[in-house]
């Protein structure tokens, strides 16, 4: 564990101790508030319990990403022969250790670290020798769906970009055009970091998915759009409440805090009345209705019957409200009627002074005290020119002198520092206020969390309304998904006209779909249509589709993109081959494999022979095959039959038209086999030459029929009159009259071998 996690993630934690009961917890001794209070519980266990864990604390730096990856590099890994070079070893690692999961990499690096620290199965051994590594097993819990990092990026379900503004240029990125960027509509932080972990953590669990999908189609309902609206609102002042508890605590609370939490429980308050007259039988209604408690009344009460939020913001320190202390209301009042006492001390003053002195005036200053201030005059041109009879001169500001007086001095013992007494009444009444929040800032923990839950979900139900989604249902019972017209959620938005495709693997039957299909008729999309549904409603959103049946799916891998890598120096090919390892490695009869294009890195081939044994391998487990859509432009593999018949396979194709010379694309999946690429239709729309798409069409009809290529003979001619020409010009530059010309040499160097390829 190398990173302090937020609630979410400590129910999660708490979780897999249930289900692995660990013997040791390896963590970072740098903990945060919420971790550190988790882990006081864990250690606090009755002792007679016979499988509390260990926790073992290690530094940070123990945890620190390039030490980790270094640590992976250079293990004792009996699994690998010892033959490998440190690239092969790299290379192996990549298909097991996803290295693009930093999260992983470090949490790895700590537990090798760990290891080596008890020697654990050397003991006995020499201290250069390393802890032997066995083998590396993948733990995920069982109401999670696994999806690597690869499936997120192919998917768009988060894409990062630059942030456009100059301004943050160095550290800004925002969110491009991605399934999370169209569904996060979220109006406070906490939602938006919740919708994010829901995306990270797809569920099996269906009584959770199933909470929330309730919520979604109740907010659906036309006649309760005004109430999901007045929600939202509400929930745009649900700010970061943690940040100033914890300002609060180290007494370093901003001027701005007070009127921000006020809001949020002001906030918190409606919508925990609004969420009152809602259904009760949707639990988070009532959960947001029970557990927003009167503390919170308690809170914005007291806040706001005692912080002056105008008051504050003007002086730019904590103020309070007139009738909270008798005696602040009395120093202020007192500090608000100087200006014309000190007039009139002023006046009484000037009388007495030099007649040379036009006025004077009597000034307040915090910390110093009251001061009579004279102009200076311009006799006064050295320091001993300012001293005047009965007046103690104190300093020299903007031409003017500031004295001490009798009556100055009768007035500081009067009145005192009013300005520095009133604020330290102020600071302690804040000191006071802060107290009592903090002694009820337990409600916060879960008002952030339901608030959040019915962040997330608002806008769920508000996409769901915008694009037409209709919700999923969800049966245990089948193995795979079944989707009625289905519709790409990101496509749909970009393309004038979308076609909506259903999609089908349940049962024992065609477990295997092979997708074929000229260039650009919709196969990539296809595939990632149906990852896409799947994943939204793992997630417990509603789907682009008119109905969806989503069964037990317990992870989603892809090999769609190559997504190349500079770190690690893994070609194109490798990496896909990494991603199908993944799948073939990892894949059981409930997961969702999706391959588009697999083979064409390498040798056509060898390419397409890969394909078919890693086809042949998944169709060899029978009933425990996964559900797999591979879409190629290999027609070959079913015209050599490399696929056994059977019910598992089933043949798919994108349906297009030709109409004279020009090639119509349908975008609809239908039965049945393409029978050619048409890759001359797409080149030409690539803006090819006329002249090589014919050449390219004879060359490809020559391969199909068997018979040999030879060159165009225009081609040919141009090319010889080009040699002979360039022969013709050299020897027109030769001088015939130097007698060190060597014909001889030139016959040798340039005019046979110009013949030989002109002939």
């Amino acid at each position: 564990m190398p990173d302090a996690p937020d609630n979410e993630s400590l129910k999660l934690l708490q979780r897999v101790l249930d289900e692995i009961n660990p013997r040791s917890i390896v963590t970072t001794a740098k903990q945060d508030e919420n971790m550190t209070r988790f882990l006081g519980k864990l250690a606090s266990q009755e002792h007679s319990k016979p499988k509390r864990p260990e926790i073992i604390f290690l530094p940070s730096v123990d945890f620190g990403l390039e030490i980790s990856k270094q640590r992976l590099l250079s293990g004792n890994y009996t699994f690998i022969p010892y033959s490998m070079t440190t690239t092969e070893k790299i290379l192996f690692l990549s298909s097991i250790i996803p290295f693009d999961c930093l999260l992983t990499v470090r949490a790895l690096g700590g537990l090798l670290k760990f290891l080596g620290r008890r020697r654990i199965g050397v003991e006995l051994e020499d201290y250069n020798i390393s802890v032997p590594i066995l083998g590396f097993k993948k733990f995920v819990l069982t109401h999670l769906v696994s999806i690597d990092q690869d499936t997120y990026s192919v998917l768009q379900i988060f894409k990062s970009e630059p942030h456009p503004s100059v301004y943050k240029v160095a550290s800004g990125l925002k969110e491009g055009l991605s399934l999370f960027g169209i569904l996060n509509r979220c109006r406070c932080k906490w939602g938006e970091k919740l919708l994010r972990l829901w995306f990270t953590r797809p569920t099996q669990d269906l009584e959770e998915l199933n909470s929330r999908l309730d919520v979604i189609q109740f907010f659906l309902l036309p006649q309760n759009l005004d109430m999901a609206q007045m929600l939202h609102r509400l929930l745009g002042h649900i700010k970061n409440v943690p940040l100033i508890l914890k300002r609060m605590k180290l007494s370093h609370t901003k001027t701005s805090d007070w009127q921000v939490l006020y809001k949020t429980v002001y906030s918190a308050l409606g919508l925990r009345d609004a969420c009152r007259s809602l259904p009760q039988s949707i639990q988070l209604f009532q959960d947001i209705a029970q557990e927003f408690s009167d503390d919170l009344h308690h809170i914005a009460s007291l806040i706001g019957k005692v912080v002056d939020f105008e008051g504050s913001l003007a002086e730019n320190h904590f103020t309070v409200l007139p009738n909270i202390d008798p005696d602040i209301d009395e120093k202020k009042r007192r500090l608000m009627g100087l200006p014309s006492f000190l007039t009139e001390v002023a006046r009484k003053e000037l009388e007495n002074l030099d007649s040379r002195i036009p006025s004077c005036s009597v000034i307040y200053i915090p910390l110093i005290g009251f001061l009579l201030s004279i102009p200076r005059l311009p006799s006064m041109a050295e320091a001993s020119d300012f001293e005047i009879e009965g007046l103690d001169f104190m300093f020299l500001s903007e031409g003017k002198l500031h004295y001490r007086s009798a009556r100055t001095k009768e007035l500081d013992a009067l009145l005192g520092d009013l300005h520095c007494d009133i604020r330290d009444q102020e600071t302690l009444l804040m000191h006071q206020l802060q107290c009592q929040v903090l002694a009820r800032a337990a409600v916060f923990t879960r008002v952030l969390d339901l608030a959040s839950r019915l962040d997330v979900l608002l806008a769920l139900a508000s996409a769901a309304r915008d694009y037409g989604y209709s919700r999923p249902r969800y049966s245990p019972q089948l193995l795979g998904v079944r989707i009625q017209n289905g519709r790409h959620p990101l496509m749909e938005l970009c393309a004038r006209t979308f076609v909506p495709n259903s999609a089908e693997c349940g049962g024992d039957r065609g477990r295997v779909k092979v997708i074929t299909g000229p260039n650009s008729s919709g196969k990539s999309i296809y595939l990632k249509q149906v990852g896409l549904i799947t994943f939204m409603a793992l997630v417990g959103s509603f789907v682009p589709a008119e109905e969806a049946e989503i069964g037990a799916v317990d992870a989603i891998f892809t090999r769609i993109h190559s997504c190349e890598s500079i770190s690690l120096g893994l070609s194109t090919f490798m990496i896909d081959l990494n991603q199908v390892a993944k799948a073939v490695n990892n894949a059981t009869k409930q997961s969702l494999v999706l391959i588009d294009e697999f083979g064409k890195g390498t040798n056509t081939v060898d390419g397409l022979a890969l394909l078919a044994a890693v086809l042949r391998h998944w169709l060899a487990l029978g009933p425990t095959c996964p559900h797999i859509f591979v879409a190629t432009n290999f027609l070959s593999l079913v015209q050599l039959q490399l696929l056994p018949q059977g019910p598992l396979v089933q043949y798919l194709t994108m349906e297009t038209c030709e109409d004279g010379d020009d090639l119509v694309f349908f975008y609809q999946v239908c039965d049945g086999l393409a029978k050619a690429s048409h890759a001359s239709h797409t080149a030409a729309q690539a803006g090819l030459p006329d002249q090589l798409l014919t050449r390219g069409k004879e060359v490809s009809d020559l391969i199909r029929s068997g018979k040999p290529i030879k060159p165009v003979k225009e081609l040919l001619k141009e090319k010889q009159m080009e040699n002979c020409q360039m022969l013709v010009d050299k020897f027109l530059k030769l001088d015939l009259e130097d007698p060190n010309l060597d014909l001889d040499l030139f016959m040798s160097q340039e005019v046979l071998p110009a013949g030989t390829a002109i002939l």
